[in-house]
């Protein structure tokens, strides 16, 4: 394994240094996908890895919001590509409980105040947790062969918690872990006039941040590099670290440090990942004109990374479509991705593709067209399509033949197009399965009309369809 986090290498050949693990998934663009999602139900795993390569990633970071509920065979079809997977954990909490034995309110985070989120924060402190969740996570990465793995969020709650609100953890394992530590309580974070409230203890406050960095390190070293951990069971796989980041007045690093326990420094020392990525906050991500050069804002935490550990490759991370109020367009993703890769950053990555602009403002295009049989072709859209009707659905062929430098050379005018007799259709995500009589054989232009996207399926409801424009055409060898 390579030693990145010390600036240097035990070999020149990727898969030296990391086994299987490939080279490109620690480079370039990269996308989050989140399986569970509508978009991606009741269609071919092959269809998602088809839509996935057609725009144009070769690295995938596959967020596992349930450990049980992994999908194997959706890997598979993504590394039948070349696609490099990353499985993703979250490191505080759960969205759901299915996976998590009986015993799992016993871990549970106290909080100043309990957000009614959905979301099940687990305590660092809670041994029993850390190591039920490095089981799992080993579990995952032996059952199914993922390229690389990460902890995203592994951090305490929240930015600007301690007036919010929304801040811990507070509860018993933490009270027990400090009094362990210091031999003292922590500190009191409700009654201003109580003796040891935490702005008048600022020696003892700043033992219990420097505890919650190191809980916040410790959970994911012990996942990744314990007895029994992920580099245990696979130590040919690729682990990458995560931190936040924020553009903000003062000492945001700070800042991040005492509310939330991230140092990313300390924690590249204590995991020695073979990557690291900054991700863009709430703060940031949340504004409806937020410029696609915010990052350059982080330039003080990534090159505090970069001067500490000089050899690690860093990547970045954008949110492109959680709220309706900030939906990023393809052109917005297309410049955030060029700052990111002229910038500070090896690599840069998205939450969640289907969430992008592309989804609701553009119509279905078709990228490629394949010959299935004597008499069949698939033709590969941008995006998911609807069932067709083949009454509504128009084919028309424009002739090409073959230079012989392998180029299409039309030998028909453009204007010139000859129906096809359409059969039959099917659409199995972003994949139209025709069926015509009388298929050509030599290579051809293929014009079709009347297919539909599917927005009942996106993430953001009322939306209007796109039908494919006719203009689009798509060659057919």
């Amino acid at each position: 394994m390579s030693d990145h986090a010390n600036g240097r290498s035990e070999s020149t050949d990727p898969v030296a240094l990391t086994g299987k693990m490939k080279p490109w998934a620690l480079s370039g663009p990269s996308i989050q996908i989140d399986p569970l999602f509508p978009y991606y139900a009741n269609r071919s795993r092959d269809s998602i890895a088809d839509e996935i390569a057609l725009a144009g990633y070769q690295t995938v970071h596959y967020f596992v919001v349930r450990e049980n509920e992994v999908d194997g065979a959706l890997v598979a079809a993504f590394q039948r590509r070349g696609i490099a997977v990353w499985a993703m954990v979250l490191g505080n909490g759960s969205f759901g409980v299915s996976q998590l034995p009986p015993e799992w309110k016993g871990w549970r985070m106290e909080l100043l105040r309990e957000p009614d989120d959905g979301f099940q924060r687990l305590s660092h402190f809670a041994h029993e947790y850390v190591e039920w969740k490095k089981k799992a996570a080993a579990r995952l990465v032996t059952d199914i062969p993922f390229d690389g793995f990460e902890v995203a969020e592994p951090y305490f709650p929240e930015w600007n918690g301690l007036r919010s609100g929304v801040y811990g953890d507070i509860g018993p394992h933490a009270q027990r872990a400090f009094r362990k530590r210091s031999g003292e309580d922590i500190p009191d974070f409700r009654d201003k006039h109580a003796r040891n409230y935490y702005r008048k203890v600022p020696e003892l406050y700043a033992q219990w941040v420097d505890l919650r960095v190191d809980a916040v390190n410790g959970l994911i070293g012990e996942l990744v590099n314990g007895a029994g951990g992920v580099r245990d069971v696979r130590p040919d796989i690729c682990v990458a670290t995560w931190s936040l980041a924020v553009n903000g007045r003062g000492d945001v690093p700070g800042q991040l440090r005492e509310w939330q326990g991230l140092d990313a420094v300390a924690m590249i020392r204590c995991v020695a990942p073979d990557m690291h990525v900054l991700q863009t906050h709430w703060p940031d991500w949340m504004r409806r004109r937020l410029p696609p050069h915010y990052i350059r804002g982080y330039a003080r935490m990534a090159q505090s990374i970069r001067a500490a550990y000089p050899g690690l490759p860093l990547g970045v991370q954008a949110d492109i479509g959680s709220l309706a109020s900030m939906v990023r367009d393809r052109e917005w993703i297309r410049r955030f991705g060029a700052v990111a890769l002229e910038g500070d950053y090896d690599t840069w990555t998205a939450y969640e593709y289907h969430l992008g602009g592309y989804m609701y403002d553009e119509p279905p295009r078709p990228l490629r067209a394949k010959r299935t049989a004597a008499d069949e072709l698939m033709v590969s859209f941008s995006k998911r399509i609807a069932i067709p009707s083949v009454d509504e659905l128009r084919l028309w062929s424009r002739e090409s033949a073959m230079g012989t430098t392998g180029q299409l050379i039309d030998t028909v005018s453009s204007a010139s197009h000859a129906p096809l007799e359409l059969v039959d259709a099917m659409a199995d995500g972003n994949r139209l399965l025709l069926r015509i009589r009388h298929l050509p054989k030599r290579p051809f232009h293929l014009r079709l009309e009347g297919v539909q996207d599917t927005p009942e399926l996106w993430l953001l409801k009322g939306r209007k369809a796109h039908r494919n424009l006719p203009e689009h055409e798509v060659d057919v060898p």
